[in-house]
Order: C-alpha cells, then sequence, then structure tokens
C-alpha cells in the first residue's frame, strides 16, 4: 500500500486519467475526497463493494431449482419480463 500526506487542495493522479483530490478535513477527522475519473471507470466505497460481492456469491449459490421456480412465479405474475 502507498500511504501519501496530501493536505486540503492537494490531489494524486491515477494511470494519468483519475485525480483524487482533499476537499476538506472536519474537525473529527474525516476526510472528504473527490474523485474525477472517466464514466466507464466504476468507483465504489469499499463497502458498497464488499456487499455486491456478497449478493453475487449467494445469488451464484442459490440452488437452480429455486432459480428456475421463482422464473415461473415471475412469468405467471403477467409481466413476462422474466429473463434467463
Amino acid at each position: 500500500m502507498l500511504v501519501l500526506s496530501r493536505k486540503v487542495g492537494e490531489s494524486l493522479v491515477i494511470d494519468d486519467h483519475i485525480s483524487v483530490t482533499v476537499l476538506s478535513i472536519e474537525p473529527g477527522g474525516q476526510v472528504n475526497i473527490g474523485i474525477c475519473a472517466p464514466k466507464e471507470v466504476l468507483v465504489l466505497r469499499s463497502e458498497l463493494q464488499k456487499a455486491v460481492s456478497t449478493n453475487q456469491d449467494a445469488a451464484d449459490a442459490a440452488p437452480p431449482a429455486l432459480v428456475n421456480e421463482l422464473k415461473s412465479a415471475l412469468l405467471h405474475r403477467g409481466n413476462g419480463s422474466a429473463s434467463s
């Protein structure tokens, strides 16, 4: 891990197209940062990334019979929008 010290208004650049700037430092120690990145670059807080991963793992572990039952129930509801 690279550890850097930055003051308010100072930035760091990642791979020539992502910029991270320290916007403010609150009295309690919370740091507000701004991230400038291309739209195709996904930027997530680490806790959201973990939740996405956990949810994907749970979905991947779902028994096929249960998935098929859910698809069937959705189709019979009349929305017809379930996809495989």
